[in-house]
């Protein structure tokens, strides 16, 4: 079966500090930290594109696994809602060029946001299993500093850019297992960009992960007949402090530990926060099950397990 063989990840190196912002609009550190999360905010180079952000995640993914030969790959899937240029072509085409890749490769993107990693493991999978391909990346990177308005206190203080890649393939430590996902575009207002600036109201979306994520996650468990204490750890979406713990007593008044919370120097990188968490956490851990949840524009949410083999 397919499934997570290695997660690698690019950060670059310069970015904004949320101290120094919060300054600006009049946030003290108990906020930054206590309701956002994030001290530094990574702001890719202004001559960077989303491409190379995914070029230099998977290069780093190349280093970390010499036996994964470029010429191999044979699927590429790059989630992103802000691609190069005007979005046309498609990221993942210019991915494919910038890396050598070969030309009989399936490439593609998947236009989803804080969800869109969890929706692109199960399409990459999916993919690869009808398609009998044996060696495919999912890729995400979507620079929100491309889009965010650094006069708007409620989102220049929240994202920070970064990219990921994952290498799927057969023998995997780590398998894909229930899986349940969901849409409500009636609150498509709420998260959206005009005239090329993000628009985010913070009080919806909030009650939106609130209301939706805990009982997302209960459902999925009750579907798969586990009890929060047969899981881990859970790895979500990381959109600021606040909503990760909100969710976390939400969900379990008992074990808000279990919650992973880790983006003090990342902030929300939107689709690539719940692979970087993976990363960070998954392969070096005692953890024999995992649930993962992203959540966000749309409306959309996708929650999974994830198990060890």
């Amino acid at each position: 079966m397919i499934g997570i063989k290695s997660i690698a990840s690019y950060v670059p190196a310069q970015g904004l500090d949320n101290y120094a912002q919060g300054a600006k609009f009049g946030k003290d550190e108990d906020f930054i930290i206590g309701k956002i999360g994030s001290a530094f905010l990574p702001r890719k180079a202004a001559e960077q594109e989303t491409s190379d952000l995914c070029v230099h995640a998977v290069q780093q993914l190349f280093a970390q696994n010499p036996a994964l030969d470029p010429a191999s790959i044979d699927a590429l899937i790059v989630v992103t809602q802000n691609g190069d240029e005007e979005g046309l072509p498609h990221t993942a085409a210019i991915v494919q060029d910038k890396l050598g890749l070969p030309t009989h490769i399936a490439a593609f993107d998947v236009s989803l946001g804080c969800s869109g990693y969890v929706y692109g493991l199960y399409a990459l999978k999916g993919f690869m299993e009808a398609a009998g391909l044996k060696n495919g990346l999912l890729v995400t990177a979507d620079p929100y500093s491309k889009i965010v308005d650094p006069e708007d206190r409620n989102t220049t203080m929240l994202f920070g850019d970064a990219a990921t890649a994952t290498w799927m393939g057969e023998g995997a430590t780590w398998q894909l297992g229930k899986a349940k996902f969901g849409t409500d575009g009636s609150g498509a207002a709420h998260l959206k960009v005009t005239d090329g600036k993000f628009f985010m109201n913070g009080r919806q979306v909030f009650n939106f992960a609130l209301v939706k994520v805990p009982q997302h996650l209960h459902e999925l468990l009750g579907e798969t007949g586990l009890a929060p204490a047969d899981v881990d750890a859970f790895c979500i979406h990381q959109g600021s402090a606040a909503i990760v713990d909100a969710v976390a007593r939400r969900f379990d008044e008992g074990a808000p530990e279990k919650f992973v919370k880790d983006m003090v120097e990342t902030g929300n990188t939107v689709s690539s926060s719940v692979a970087l968490l993976l990363e960070k956490h998954l392969f070096d851990s005692t953890w024999q099950r995992v649930a993962i949840s992203g959540f966000g524009v749309g409306l959309s949410w996708a929650s999974a397990i994830l198990y060890r083999e």
